[in-house]
C-alpha cells in the first residue's frame, strides 16, 4: 500500500468514526427541544386547568350572590415548567385571586349575619305584621328576583315545633331544604379547592408526554397573585404545592389504579 493510500484509508476510518459522535449533538439537542415542547403543552394545560376552577367558582358565587362576573378576577393564570435533574418535573403556576374587597366583604356580611338570608327574613316579618297587601305584592315581586335555593331557606318557619306542625311543609314532604353553599362563608377557601382538585386532574390527564422516571416526581407549586391588598390577617396567599411519585403516575397511566387511587396518592402540602 502506498504512503497516499494508507492517508486516505486511515483518514477514512477516523471520519466513520467521528460521524456519530458529530451526530449526537444534534440527536441531543432535538430531545431537549422536545422536552421543552412538552412541558410548553403542560403549561397551557395548567393555566386551562386554574381558568376552570375559576369559571366553576364564578359561576356558584352568580348564581347564588348575583356578583358580576367582571368584579371578581385580577389577573390571569400563569404557568412555568422546569426539569430539575435528580428530581423531576416541576411546575410553578400563579393563580389569579378574587378581589379582595368583593370576597371579605360576602364573608363579613355572613358572619355579621347581614346577608340576604336575614334581610329577607326581615322584611318578611315586618310585612307580615304591617298587614299591608301593596307591601305584600312587592316582597312577592323582590322574592321572584332572588335565588330559588336562598328564598326556599327565607321562607322556613322559625317557631320551634313548625316543622312537625299539621299541615306545615315539613309534615308534607320531610324532604330538607338545600343546604347553603358553603362558598358564602368562605369564597377563597372554595376558590383554592375548586383550582386545586382541577390541576390534579390535569396532572394525570395530561402528563404521559412529559416522561416522569418511576424515582421522579410531577410537582406543582400553586400560589395566588401576591400584588392585591389584604383586608385581615386571615386573608394571606399561601403556596399549595401537589406532587406525585413516578411510579404511582406509571401506574395510573397503566391501568393498575383507578384514578381514585391516584388521586389518594398525590402528595398535598402548604407553606
Amino acid at each position: 500500500m502506498t504512503r497516499l493510500a494508507s492517508i486516505l484509508t486511515v483518514g477514512t476510518i477516523a471520519a466513520g468514526a467521528a460521524a456519530p459522535a458529530a451526530a449526537q449533538p444534534g440527536a441531543a439537542q432535538r430531545a431537549a427541544a422536545e422536552q421543552r415542547y412538552q412541558i410548553g403543552q403542560m403549561e397551557r394545560v395548567l393555566e386551562g386547568a386554574v381558568e376552570h376552577g375559576l369559571t366553576n367558582t364564578r359561576d356558584r358565587l352568580q348564581a347564588l350572590a348575583q356578583v358580576p362576573a367582571d368584579t371578581l378576577v385580577s389577573d390571569n393564570a400563569h404557568a412555568r415548567g422546569f426539569r430539575l435533574e435528580g428530581y423531576g418535573v416541576f411546575f410553578d403556576v400563579v393563580v389569579p385571586t378574587f378581589e379582595s374587597t368583593l370576597t371579605w366583604s360576602l364573608r363579613t356580611l355572613d358572619q355579621n349575619d347581614l346577608g340576604l338570608d336575614s334581610a329577607l327574613r326581615t322584611l318578611q316579618s315586618h310585612i307580615k305584621t304591617a298587614g299591608d297587601p301593596n307591601l305584600e305584592q312587592a316582597l312577592k315581586r323582590l322574592e321572584l328576583q332572588v335565588n330559588p335555593a336562598v328564598l326556599a331557606r327565607t321562607s322556613l318557619p322559625d317557631v320551634v315545633g313548625a316543622r312537625n306542625a299539621t299541615g306545615s311543609a315539613a309534615s308534607v314532604d320531610d324532604k330538607a331544604p338545600a343546604a347553603a353553599d358553603p362558598i358564602l362563608a368562605d369564597p377563597n377557601e372554595a376558590y383554592r379547592n375548586e383550582v386545586m382538585e382541577a390541576l390534579k386532574d390535569a396532572m394525570l390527564a395530561h402528563s404521559s408526554a412529559l416522561n416522569i422516571g418511576l424515582n421522579e416526581w410531577l410537582a406543582i407549586a400553586a400560589k395566588g397573585n401576591d400584588d392585591r391588598p389584604r383586608l385581615a390577617p386571615a386573608d394571606t396567599a399561601n403556596t399549595r404545592i401537589i406532587r406525585l411519585k413516578g411510579s404511582d403516575l406509571a401506574d395510573f397511566l397503566a391501568g393498575k389504579i383507578t384514578r381514585e387511587e391516584a388521586l389518594q396518592r398525590i402528595e398535598v402540602r402548604v407553606f
